[in-house]
């Protein structure tokens, strides 16, 4: 067997079994190395070996779920069928180990300086009992890979119970309120309303709606901090609502209404002075609270434009839209440990945030849209998951070994396993050598338009940064692969305006865009706690 297609495919997780036990006795206790001491179920208690960070996996079993009662119901089945998953890695992983050790032995069985005091038929029967235990071995290597199939597809399914018992839960409300509304038909037509089946579909249809003010309550990326100097300033639109940020005396950023008090002047046209914005129009100066310092050719008058909360962190400005008090910790975006940025790029685009936030949740339309830019050659796999080992807006896709969560409340970061870029190896993140880490920030600038901040990063090949004009070949491809996307996002909001559900029928792979608009609806609906998410 193959030991590296093996280890790849046991860093997945798969079910409760008990496997096969070992004769310690004919097992490894050798003078090598590499020690194993077997426990009941012939997995590895205590090992110190050559292979680090894979086998250094806690056995999961003291943390089994604690569940009351005769009957589960579907949120801790899917608990369950989640600790499964962490077992049988942990399973599967000894099993792993016990062939590598086996081999190793086979490896000093041979050594030449052996036949100084074994004898050739001492010599074949330890390697005729070593390959018994290897057969042995392999079998049950082959009866945990039939685990991982199972444990996954038990693990997918229950997911989508839990998925549909959300969509249900919220049907079914939206039904109760309408059929306690006052009307004049007769209580059969209301038992009717009741009785409805739930059709297991999100509603994003129509024009999209006036943003819902909770939906502003929360820290938003804005501007990349490079491209904020001193003496420049960004115009943004934020919830169809135009500001300016630019830097004060001190170095701060600062975020405020992009219209003069005087005659509505836009401010981004005027120019920044010892670290005041001036309005072009008659000169009045405000700083970055908002305040009116200076108005030439007339008396001072207590004068102020709106602002909002700003600070520059992680290599990003930061603002708060909302009218509830910011909390105090801002989310954090910085790379993984070991990945440098290669590229930061801002585009303004004809679309609504949600259906930009769903496409980049989406991962299994890429062999059918971008097949002239990272995708091309891809083969179509027959079946695309999405798994989420641990409740929340995070996950990873199988077959592709790419990494991904929706962070709230307008991210996407993703860390994709490269070879090189452009061709997809191993089965995991983990098993690649080299990685692309990408942040898509996808803020509301009104309903029909999304600024888009896009943050490439890369644990290799550090010399690019060094290389002349490259930031325009990094823009140019992305913005190639973001065309492939953006004439079918377009196409949909037409769709979606003139009445269309671009969510009619969400299927298993969708996992994560449907846990994004459940988490949108329940902020929209006011709700005090969100699904799926540990904010508020």
């Amino acid at each position: 067997m193959n030991t590296v297609a093996t280890a790849a495919a046991f860093s997945l997780p798969f079910s409760l079994c008990r496997s096969s036990k070992l004769d310690s006795k004919k097992g490894i206790k050798g003078g090598f190395g590499v020690f194993a001491v077997f426990g009941e179920e012939g997995g590895l208690v205590e090992k110190k070996n050559a292979w680090g960070a894979l086998f250094e996996v806690e056995d999961p079993r003291p943390r089994i779920p604690q569940c009351k009662g005769k009957f589960l119901d579907v949120y801790q089945a899917l608990e369950v069928a989640r600790f499964d998953i962490q077992y049988c890695d942990w399973r599967a992983r000894q099993d792993l180990l016990t062939i590598m050790l086996l081999h190793e032995k086979v490896v000093e069985v041979l050594n030449p300086l052996a036949r100084d005091y074994k004898s050739i038929g001492t010599m074949k029967k330890e390697l005729a009992e070593l390959q018994e235990e290897l057969t042995q071995a392999h079998k049950q290597v082959h009866i945990s890979e039939a685990r991982v199939a199972a444990a996954l597809d038990k693990l997918a399914y229950m997911e989508e119970l839990v998925n549909d018992r959300l969509l249900q839960d919220r049907v079914t409300t939206e039904s109760d309120r309408i059929s306690v509304a006052p009307s004049t038909s007769s209580s059969s037509s209301l038992v009717t309303v009741k009785s409805k089946s739930p059709r297991k579909s999100l509603n994003v249809s129509g024009p999209v709606q006036p943003y819902h003010p909770c939906l502003k309550n929360f820290w938003y990326p804005v501007a990349f901090s490079t491209d904020l100097k001193d003496d420049t300033m960004i115009p943004i639109d934020c919830f169809e609502e135009p500001w300016v940020i630019f830097r004060g005396k001190d170095g701060m950023p600062g975020c405020v209404q992009n219209t003069c008090a005087h005659r509505a002047c836009p401010l981004h046209l005027g120019s920044v002075n010892e670290g005041r914005i001036q309005c072009p129009y008659h000169g009045w100066e405000y700083t970055t609270d908002g305040k009116c310092e200076k108005m030439p050719s007339t008396r001072l008058l207590n004068v102020k434009i709106k602002s909002l909360p700003c600070f520059d962190q992680g290599g990003m400005i930061w603002i708060w839209p909302g009218s509830d008090p910011p909390i105090a910790n801002l989310p954090s975006l910085d790379p993984p440990p070991g990945f440098q940025i290669h590229a930061e790029i801002v585009m303004e685009l004809p679309v609504e945030h949600g259906l930009l936030l769903d496409n980049l949740l989406d991962l299994a339309h890429a062999p059918f849209t971008h097949t002239s830019t990272f995708a091309k050659g891809w083969s179509v796999p027959s079946l695309v998951k999405f798994l989420t080992p641990a409740s929340g807006l995070q996950g990873y896709w199988d077959p592709y070994p790419i990494d991904m969560e929706f962070r709230p409340p307008c991210m996407v970061l993703s860390t994709i396993g490269i070879s090189k870029p452009g061709r997809l190896e191993g089965q995991n993140t983990q098993q690649c050598s080299t990685h692309l880490h990408q942040l898509h920030v996808c803020l509301p600038s009104s309903r029909q338009k999304t600024r888009l901040l896009y943050r490439m990063s890369l644990d290799f090949a550090p010399m690019l940064k060094q290389v002349p004009f490259m930031h325009l070949l990094w823009r140019y491809f992305a913005e190639k692969v973001l065309n492939e996307d953006l004439r079918l996002v377009v196409g949909q909001q037409d769709r979606m305006n003139n009445g269309a559900n671009v969510w009619n029928w969400p299927v298993s792979y969708d996992k994560l865009g449907v846990r994004y608009r459940l988490w949108r609806d329940a902020v929209e609906g006011g709700a005090k706690t969100f699904p799926f998410s540990k904010t508020k």
